[in-house]
Protein backbone atom coordinates (compact mmCIF):
# COMPACT_ATOMS: atom_id res chain seq x y z
CA UNK A 1 0.00 0.00 0.00
CA UNK A 2 1.20 3.68 -0.33
CA UNK A 3 2.09 6.27 2.05
CA UNK A 4 -0.54 8.50 2.63
CA UNK A 5 -0.80 11.21 4.81
CA UNK A 6 -3.39 11.12 8.26
CA UNK A 7 -6.48 13.16 7.40
CA UNK A 8 -6.46 16.82 9.00
CA UNK A 9 -9.48 17.85 9.89
CA UNK A 10 -10.77 20.94 7.60
CA UNK A 11 -14.72 21.88 8.93
CA UNK A 12 -15.88 21.28 12.40
CA UNK A 13 -19.81 21.52 13.74
CA UNK A 14 -21.76 19.44 11.00
CA UNK A 15 -24.62 17.83 12.12
CA UNK A 16 -24.37 15.08 9.54
CA UNK A 17 -22.49 15.88 6.27
CA UNK A 18 -23.18 14.03 3.11
CA UNK A 19 -23.18 14.05 -1.02
CA UNK A 20 -19.68 16.14 -1.23
CA UNK A 21 -19.11 17.30 -4.74
CA UNK A 22 -16.21 19.37 -5.88
CA UNK A 23 -17.62 22.40 -7.98
CA UNK A 24 -16.06 25.80 -9.59
CA UNK A 25 -13.49 25.58 -7.36
CA UNK A 26 -14.92 24.52 -3.84
CA UNK A 27 -16.26 21.82 -1.59
CA UNK A 28 -19.82 21.38 -1.90
CA UNK A 29 -21.73 18.96 0.42
CA UNK A 30 -25.37 18.81 2.05
CA UNK A 31 -25.83 19.34 5.77
CA UNK A 32 -28.70 16.91 6.56
CA UNK A 33 -30.11 17.91 9.71
CA UNK A 34 -29.65 21.48 9.37
CA UNK A 35 -31.23 20.82 6.60
CA UNK A 36 -28.52 22.89 4.44
CA UNK A 37 -26.81 23.03 1.16
CA UNK A 38 -22.89 23.92 2.04
CA UNK A 39 -19.97 25.59 -0.04
CA UNK A 40 -16.33 25.36 1.77
CA UNK A 41 -13.79 27.33 -0.09
CA UNK A 42 -10.40 25.97 0.14
CA UNK A 43 -9.16 28.12 3.19
CA UNK A 44 -12.38 26.76 5.23
CA UNK A 45 -14.73 29.41 4.62
CA UNK A 46 -18.49 27.90 5.24
CA UNK A 47 -21.30 29.65 3.28
CA UNK A 48 -24.79 28.50 2.83
CA UNK A 49 -26.10 27.94 -0.35
CA UNK A 50 -29.71 27.33 0.23
CA UNK A 51 -32.07 25.78 2.64
CA UNK A 52 -33.97 22.84 2.26
CA UNK A 53 -36.70 21.82 4.19
CA UNK A 54 -36.83 18.28 3.56
CA UNK A 55 -33.26 17.55 3.88
CA UNK A 56 -31.08 17.87 1.27
CA UNK A 57 -28.53 14.47 0.26
CA UNK A 58 -27.40 14.29 -3.11
CA UNK A 59 -26.15 17.22 -5.26
CA UNK A 60 -25.49 17.77 -9.06
CA UNK A 61 -25.30 20.34 -11.95
CA UNK A 62 -27.44 20.59 -15.12
CA UNK A 63 -25.34 21.60 -17.98
CA UNK A 64 -26.33 25.48 -17.98
CA UNK A 65 -24.85 25.11 -14.21
CA UNK A 66 -28.04 25.35 -12.25
CA UNK A 67 -28.04 23.16 -9.38
CA UNK A 68 -29.45 20.20 -8.48
CA UNK A 69 -30.35 19.10 -5.08
CA UNK A 70 -32.17 15.65 -3.97
CA UNK A 71 -34.60 16.46 -1.20
CA UNK A 72 -34.47 13.30 1.03
CA UNK A 73 -37.89 13.20 3.24
CA UNK A 74 -40.38 14.60 0.94
CA UNK A 75 -38.63 12.66 -1.91
CA UNK A 76 -38.58 15.19 -4.71
CA UNK A 77 -35.84 16.04 -7.16
CA UNK A 78 -35.19 19.88 -6.85
CA UNK A 79 -34.18 22.84 -9.08
CA UNK A 80 -31.98 26.44 -7.18
CA UNK A 81 -33.65 28.58 -10.11
CA UNK A 82 -32.15 31.80 -8.81
CA UNK A 83 -32.87 31.89 -4.94
CA UNK A 84 -35.65 29.43 -5.11
CA UNK A 85 -35.61 25.70 -5.12
CA UNK A 86 -38.23 24.67 -7.90
CA UNK A 87 -39.64 20.75 -8.06
CA UNK A 88 -38.15 19.07 -10.95
CA UNK A 89 -39.77 15.85 -10.37
CA UNK A 90 -42.15 13.98 -7.68
CA UNK A 91 -40.24 10.61 -6.61
CA UNK A 92 -42.82 9.39 -3.95
CA UNK A 93 -44.37 7.23 -6.65
CA UNK A 94 -41.15 5.61 -6.92
CA UNK A 95 -39.34 5.13 -3.88
CA UNK A 96 -41.23 4.57 -0.56
CA UNK A 97 -38.43 5.65 2.25
CA UNK A 98 -36.12 9.23 1.76
CA UNK A 99 -34.27 9.26 -1.45
CA UNK A 100 -29.99 9.76 -0.77
CA UNK A 101 -26.96 10.38 -2.81
CA UNK A 102 -27.66 11.40 -6.86
CA UNK A 103 -24.95 11.43 -9.66
CA UNK A 104 -25.90 13.79 -12.43
CA UNK A 105 -24.44 13.23 -15.49
CA UNK A 106 -23.25 15.43 -18.47
CA UNK A 107 -26.63 15.57 -20.37
CA UNK A 108 -28.42 15.96 -16.84
CA UNK A 109 -29.99 13.20 -16.49
CA UNK A 110 -29.91 12.05 -12.42
CA UNK A 111 -29.30 8.69 -10.52
CA UNK A 112 -31.16 8.87 -7.54
CA UNK A 113 -30.79 6.18 -4.71
CA UNK A 114 -33.04 5.24 -1.87
CA UNK A 115 -33.18 3.83 1.68
CA UNK A 116 -35.83 0.92 0.22
CA UNK A 117 -36.99 0.83 4.05
CA UNK A 118 -37.04 2.62 7.44
CA UNK A 119 -33.63 2.23 8.04
CA UNK A 120 -33.81 4.46 11.21
CA UNK A 121 -36.42 2.47 12.92
CA UNK A 122 -34.00 -0.83 12.30
CA UNK A 123 -36.73 -2.62 9.69
CA UNK A 124 -35.94 -5.29 8.19
CA UNK A 125 -33.87 -4.82 4.84
CA UNK A 126 -36.18 -4.39 1.66
CA UNK A 127 -34.34 -4.28 -2.03
CA UNK A 128 -35.12 -1.18 -4.11
CA UNK A 129 -34.69 0.89 -6.84
CA UNK A 130 -32.00 3.13 -8.80
CA UNK A 131 -33.92 5.94 -10.39
CA UNK A 132 -33.40 8.17 -12.84
CA UNK A 133 -34.95 11.62 -14.06
CA UNK A 134 -34.43 12.90 -17.27
CA UNK A 135 -34.13 16.60 -17.92
CA UNK A 136 -37.54 17.57 -18.58
CA UNK A 137 -38.26 15.67 -15.31
CA UNK A 138 -39.70 12.42 -16.20
CA UNK A 139 -38.98 9.57 -13.69
CA UNK A 140 -38.17 6.40 -13.91
CA UNK A 141 -36.78 2.92 -12.68
CA UNK A 142 -33.02 2.59 -14.34
CA UNK A 143 -32.44 -0.41 -12.10
CA UNK A 144 -34.06 -2.80 -9.59
CA UNK A 145 -33.14 -5.27 -7.06
CA UNK A 146 -30.34 -2.72 -5.45
CA UNK A 147 -29.38 -3.37 -2.02
CA UNK A 148 -29.36 0.58 -0.71
CA UNK A 149 -27.84 2.11 -3.42
CA UNK A 150 -25.77 4.92 -2.69
CA UNK A 151 -22.85 6.17 -3.68
CA UNK A 152 -22.88 6.61 -7.85
CA UNK A 153 -19.82 7.19 -10.25
CA UNK A 154 -19.73 8.15 -14.01
CA UNK A 155 -16.16 6.82 -15.98
CA UNK A 156 -14.88 9.39 -17.83
CA UNK A 157 -16.03 8.08 -21.45
CA UNK A 158 -19.57 8.26 -20.14
CA UNK A 159 -20.50 4.47 -20.71
CA UNK A 160 -19.96 2.86 -17.12
CA UNK A 161 -21.96 3.66 -13.75
CA UNK A 162 -21.13 2.23 -10.92
CA UNK A 163 -23.30 2.31 -7.54
CA UNK A 164 -22.73 1.39 -4.18
CA UNK A 165 -24.86 -0.96 -2.59
CA UNK A 166 -24.00 -0.65 0.81
CA UNK A 167 -26.23 -3.60 1.78
CA UNK A 168 -25.45 -5.76 -0.32
CA UNK A 169 -21.97 -4.91 0.28
CA UNK A 170 -20.71 -4.39 -3.63
CA UNK A 171 -19.99 -2.07 -5.93
CA UNK A 172 -22.05 -2.96 -9.14
CA UNK A 173 -21.38 -1.45 -12.75
CA UNK A 174 -23.74 -0.71 -15.24
CA UNK A 175 -23.13 0.03 -18.98
CA UNK A 176 -24.83 3.29 -20.03
CA UNK A 177 -26.82 2.92 -23.43
CA UNK A 178 -28.79 5.60 -25.64
CA UNK A 179 -31.00 8.06 -23.44
CA UNK A 180 -29.17 6.97 -20.13
CA UNK A 181 -30.35 3.67 -19.68
CA UNK A 182 -28.61 0.65 -17.98
CA UNK A 183 -27.40 -2.75 -19.10
CA UNK A 184 -25.24 -5.60 -18.46
CA UNK A 185 -25.35 -5.29 -14.89
CA UNK A 186 -22.26 -7.14 -12.99
CA UNK A 187 -20.25 -6.95 -9.59
CA UNK A 188 -17.29 -4.38 -9.95
CA UNK A 189 -15.96 -5.68 -6.88
CA UNK A 190 -17.32 -7.82 -3.86
CA UNK A 191 -16.79 -6.96 -0.52
CA UNK A 192 -18.50 -8.97 1.34
CA UNK A 193 -16.62 -10.68 4.14
CA UNK A 194 -13.70 -7.60 3.68
CA UNK A 195 -15.57 -6.13 6.52
CA UNK A 196 -16.30 -3.31 5.04
CA UNK A 197 -19.82 -1.75 3.61
CA UNK A 198 -19.64 1.04 1.15
CA UNK A 199 -21.32 4.24 1.38
CA UNK A 200 -19.95 7.71 -0.90
CA UNK A 201 -17.35 6.96 -3.17
CA UNK A 202 -15.26 8.58 -6.02
CA UNK A 203 -13.38 7.50 -9.43
CA UNK A 204 -10.05 8.33 -10.19
CA UNK A 205 -7.92 8.77 -12.77
CA UNK A 206 -6.50 5.11 -12.54
CA UNK A 207 -9.69 3.58 -12.73
CA UNK A 208 -9.95 3.01 -8.51
CA UNK A 209 -12.67 3.91 -6.90
CA UNK A 210 -12.15 5.50 -2.95
CA UNK A 211 -14.68 4.40 -0.79
CA UNK A 212 -15.98 5.49 2.55
CA UNK A 213 -17.01 2.19 4.90
CA UNK A 214 -18.73 3.50 8.35
CA UNK A 215 -19.13 0.07 9.40
CA UNK A 216 -15.55 -0.21 9.49
CA UNK A 217 -14.64 3.83 9.82
CA UNK A 218 -12.17 4.04 7.11
CA UNK A 219 -11.86 5.29 3.65
CA UNK A 220 -10.46 2.32 1.13
CA UNK A 221 -9.01 2.41 -2.55
CA UNK A 222 -10.08 -0.18 -4.69
CA UNK A 223 -9.76 -1.79 -8.05
CA UNK A 224 -11.84 -3.70 -10.68
CA UNK A 225 -12.19 -7.37 -8.90
CA UNK A 226 -11.58 -6.21 -5.28
CA UNK A 227 -8.14 -5.18 -4.78
CA UNK A 228 -7.62 -2.60 -1.75
CA UNK A 229 -4.55 -1.29 -2.49
CA UNK A 230 -5.10 1.84 0.33
CA UNK A 231 -7.02 1.94 3.86
CA UNK A 232 -6.86 5.63 5.54
CA UNK A 233 -9.12 5.26 9.45
CA UNK A 234 -10.94 7.58 10.22
CA UNK A 235 -12.02 8.99 13.20
CA UNK A 236 -16.01 8.59 13.33
CA UNK A 237 -17.69 6.54 11.00
CA UNK A 238 -16.60 7.71 7.50
CA UNK A 239 -20.33 8.35 5.28
CA UNK A 240 -18.45 10.07 1.83
CA UNK A 241 -15.63 11.10 -0.22
CA UNK A 242 -14.72 13.21 -3.19
CA UNK A 243 -11.55 14.00 -5.00
CA UNK A 244 -10.82 17.52 -5.54
CA UNK A 245 -9.05 20.69 -5.25
CA UNK A 246 -7.34 22.27 -8.30
CA UNK A 247 -5.75 19.05 -9.17
CA UNK A 248 -8.29 16.65 -8.06
CA UNK A 249 -5.37 15.14 -5.63
CA UNK A 250 -6.92 16.12 -2.50
CA UNK A 251 -9.17 13.37 -0.67
CA UNK A 252 -12.34 15.14 1.80
CA UNK A 253 -13.83 12.70 3.71
CA UNK A 254 -17.14 13.19 5.69
CA UNK A 255 -17.61 11.73 9.07
CA UNK A 256 -20.59 11.42 10.99
CA UNK A 257 -22.71 8.91 13.40
CA UNK A 258 -24.77 6.91 11.51
CA UNK A 259 -28.28 5.84 13.12
CA UNK A 260 -28.25 8.31 15.02
CA UNK A 261 -31.46 10.68 15.59
CA UNK A 262 -31.48 14.15 14.10
CA UNK A 263 -32.31 15.82 17.09
CA UNK A 264 -29.09 13.77 18.74
CA UNK A 265 -26.83 14.28 15.83
CA UNK A 266 -28.16 18.46 15.96
CA UNK A 267 -27.03 18.43 19.85
CA UNK A 268 -23.90 16.93 19.44
CA UNK A 269 -22.57 18.33 16.28
CA UNK A 270 -19.87 16.09 15.47
CA UNK A 271 -20.01 16.15 11.98
CA UNK A 272 -16.27 16.68 9.83
CA UNK A 273 -14.92 17.25 6.73
CA UNK A 274 -11.40 15.67 6.56
CA UNK A 275 -8.31 16.12 4.22
CA UNK A 276 -5.51 14.95 2.64
CA UNK A 277 -3.19 14.41 -0.70
CA UNK A 278 -3.18 11.65 -2.43
CA UNK A 279 -0.93 10.39 -5.37
CA UNK A 280 -3.91 9.85 -8.29
CA UNK A 281 -6.44 12.29 -9.55
CA UNK A 282 -10.36 12.25 -9.38
CA UNK A 283 -11.66 11.32 -12.89
CA UNK A 284 -15.14 11.14 -14.55
CA UNK A 285 -18.25 12.66 -12.59
CA UNK A 286 -19.03 13.67 -9.79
Amino acid sequence: MTRIAPLEAFVKGLAFPEGPRWHDGALWLSDFYQRRVLRVTEDGQVRTVVDVPGQPSGLGWLPDGRLLVVSMNDRRLLRLDGNALVEVADLSGLAAWPCNDMLVDGEGRAYIGNFGFDLLARAPFASTSLLMVTPDGRAQVAAGDMHFPNGTVLTPDGRTLIVAESHGQRLTAFDVGAGGTLANRRVWAQLAGKGVGPDGICLDAEGAIWMASPVSREVLRVREGGEVTDRIPTEGQAVACMLGGDDRRTLFVLTGRVMVTPEQSLAERGGQVWRTRVAVPGAGLP
